[in-house]
């Protein structure tokens, strides 16, 4: 009776433990609602946890009485007590603070080993090495339970299929997840994982079960491979492209007095280069375009008063890079136009539906990032969406801004497949924006891809063409980057360069809400067209001088005056930043040497102009004529005082030419970059200068 009393006590007390296992699930988002992937969800006092999957879910079992711990780069930890099971969800408040303690680590986020309660098979490196030559998918066969390994047919090009036993599908077109030394891959990484070394490979892991969906989120239903290499930093080969940049070289202001560029108000390169430094990969020296770098941050320019659209402001100090050099700073801030003022819009969302944009960071972000700019419409707007792959066409015809949940669920509709042709797919776009143009409104095309255009016309070359043509129609164009991989920065600068438009890189919800939201007016709405800087400099002050950027924006000197001559458009509250490093007259430099005094052109030097270091000079076009308008400012060398814009700017050109491996920097420190940055960032209330800071930091850890 003694022992039927114990295994009935042992038999309660395991019931009663039972019941107080809890499921919770929930969303965690940031303050602006926008879903945040990899949040840490751990059970406090334990190691036991998860992370948010890329919609910011999460599911985890716990005990009655447990308290949740949320923790995310950036932002300010949240503990919460469970007392029943159910839906928490969290929002986590943006913490500057807690970015200048912590490295963003991006989509590589490194994943803690749990204890799971579901099936796990472990294949080790010696039993790959036995079968050396196998191919690593194949390396699975006979040794992990439950896997099944069939040979691909012809559609799948000879890759092997994998099949998982016990997964919420048996259906072959539905392999497992794979995850590569922490990194999620794509389904268009397959072929480059199956012909992976077997001897890089320490071990493999096969993960199934409701838990396993748990730590990688829905993706993983069909069961998870979790390969480990032997260095920890298997990449597969991309295939990006990027326009190759010269970086300017000082010039002589005797025999080139003028510098004449146009204005960049794009941001993709800085979204971009933060991608890549995240996921610990190589930054491409191309890929770093220094204006863009600069002008990623807000800076505290005042807004014009006066009949210009734009206000212009300079700052004259010290290089921190090179103490034989000084650095201007020229600033131009544009009228921010109240959102309820600006015209009514006609837009096109042209959208890559393509095969190569099926990966989570393409084509799914992308509907989640337009569904954000879909609730800033007003009903005076109107939105038309033409996708394009093998083949274009119309998939909503122009719906009012006020039909939020119509457009929304054509972008819900959306699948990705097929080849990518791009210039079909523009060309039916200009026709749907003619066709339902605004007169004095707001007629743009937002073009969304990755650029891997393929089909039919797809050089640049012949993109440039075609939107030289186009853009004679009044029509603006946005271009807006999602991916990695194939990611073609060079076709997507050239589209916004001749399009009259902008170009920005969208990586996460948080960039999304930043381009489509936060800039609604900047991104879509032009106050001014054509816009040029040209700088002359005095010859008594300075002996040479080099525009820091904007080497694909350069001109000449007569295209200045010269109406005909396409150039940068400035968006509503916009921004644009660029800095010159002058060596002062007098003094010596390794980096300008003496040229021979010339026999037919005389280089006297005016005089009589006192403290005048430069002079800088503005044309714009108002966004529906055709005449430019000139401003000029004048820049003297009295007061040196530089602000923590100035100094702030000044770091992010430093750390952009430390990534271009540039000859110009004397002090290549990254530690003193920091430095600068991090005593600059003043006010910072959403965190992107902190961020910056945090960056660098990881930089150094690659």
């Amino acid at each position: 009776m003694k022992l039927l009393g114990f295994f009935m006590c042992f038999i309660l007390s395991i019931g009663y433990t039972q019941a107080q296992q809890l499921n919770v699930t929930g969303t965690v988002t940031d303050n602006r609602n926008l879903p945040l992937p990899g949040v840490s969800v751990i059970i406090k006092g334990t190691t036991k946890g998860i992370q948010t999957d890329f919609d910011g879910v999460y599911n985890i079992l716990v005990n009655k009485g447990d308290t949740l711990v949320f923790s995310y780069v950036g932002f300010a930890t949240k503990e919460i007590q469970v007392i029943a099971s159910g839906t928490i969800d969290v929002t986590l408040e943006v913490s500057a603070s807690e970015l200048e303690e912590v490295v963003v680590t991006g989509y590589a986020a490194k994943r803690q080993k749990h204890s799971l309660g579901y099936s796990v098979s472990t294949i080790t490196a010696s039993s790959i090495k036995k079968s050396k030559r196998r191919r690593k998918v194949r390396a699975l066969r006979g040794r992990a339970a439950g896997v099944v390994i069939s040979k691909g047919n012809q559609k799948s090009r000879g890759n092997s299929n994998v099949i998982i036993r016990g997964t919420s599908s048996v259906d072959r077109n539905k392999q497992p997840l794979f995850v590569v030394d922490g990194v999620v891959m794509s389904k268009k990484d397959m072929a480059g994982i199956q012909a992976m070394d077997p001897s890089k490979i320490k071990s493999i892991n096969v993960l199934k079960g409701k838990s396993a969906s748990s730590i990688y989120g829905a993706k993983a239903n069909n069961g998870v491979v979790v390969v480990t290499t032997h260095t920890g930093k298997f990449k597969i080969e991309d295939n990006e492209s990027y326009t190759e940049i010269e970086e300017n070289t000082f010039k002589h202001v005797q025999t080139s007095p003028l510098s004449t560029f146009s204005i960049d108000v794009d941001k993709a390169s800085y979204s971009n280069i933060r991608r890549m430094i995240n996921n610990g990969t190589q930054v491409p020296q191309d890929a770093v375009k220094v204006e863009e770098m600069i002008n990623y941050f807000d800076y505290d320019y005042a807004q014009p008063t006066g009949e210009h659209p734009m206000a212009i402001h300079t700052e004259y100090g010290q290089t921190p890079w090179n103490q034989n050099s000084q650095l201007v700073k020229i600033g131009l801030k544009g009228k921010e136009v109240p959102k309820s003022e600006i015209p009514a819009s006609n837009l096109i969302f042209l959208i890559d539906v393509s095969g190569s944009m099926g990966s989570e960071n393409k084509l799914p972000l992308l509907k989640k990032a337009f569904s954000l700019l879909v609730k800033e419409l007003r009903e005076k707007d109107k939105v038309s969406i033409v996708v394009y792959a093998g083949a274009a066409g119309l998939v909503l015809e122009p719906t009012s801004g006020a039909n939020k949940t119509k457009i929304i669920n054509a972008l819900d509709r959306l699948e990705s497949g097929g080849a990518t042709a791009g210039g079909e797919g523009i060309a039916l776009a200009y026709k749907v924006a003619q066709e339902n143009f605004i007169k004095e409104g707001n007629n743009r095309v937002i073009l969304t891809t990755d650029g891997d255009f393929n089909v039919g016309m797809s050089s640049d070359t012949d993109m440039k063409r075609l939107i030289e043509e186009k853009r004679k129609s009044g029509v603006f164009l946005t271009c807006l980057g999602f991916g990695m991989g194939n990611y073609k920065d060079s076709k997507l600068e050239t589209l916004a360069d001749k399009g009259n438009g902008n170009h920005a890189y969208i990586d996460t919800m948080q960039e999304a809400q930043r381009v489509l939201v936060k800039e609604f007016g900047g991104t879509l709405y032009t106050i001014a067209k054509d816009v040029k800087i040209q700088v002359e400099f005095n010859p008594s002050k300075v002996k040479a001088y080099r525009l820091i950027g904007y080497e694909n924006r350069l001109l000449n000197d007569e295209d200045f005056v010269d109406d005909t001559k396409d150039a940068g458009e400035l968006g509503s509250g916009h921004t644009v930043t660029a800095l010159y490093e002058i060596i002062p007259a007098g003094v010596q430099s390794e980096f300008v040497i003496d040229i021979p005094n010339l026999k037919y052109t005389r280089t006297n030097v005016k005089t009589g102009f006192g403290n005048e270091l430069l002079t800088v000079k503005f044309r714009y076009k108002k966004p529906s004529k055709n005449k430019s308008i000139e401003m000029v400012h004048i820049v003297d060398t009295e007061n040196h005082e530089t602000t923590h814009d100035f100094n702030f700017a000044a770091s992010v050109a430093w750390f952009g030419m430390k990534l271009r491996n540039s000859k110009y920097i004397k002090n290549q420190k990254v530690e003193d970059i920091i430095s600068l940055a991090k005593s600059n960032k003043n006010e910072d209330k959403e965190g992107y200068r902190s961020e910056f800071v945090c960056l660098m930091s990881s930089y150094i850890d690659l």
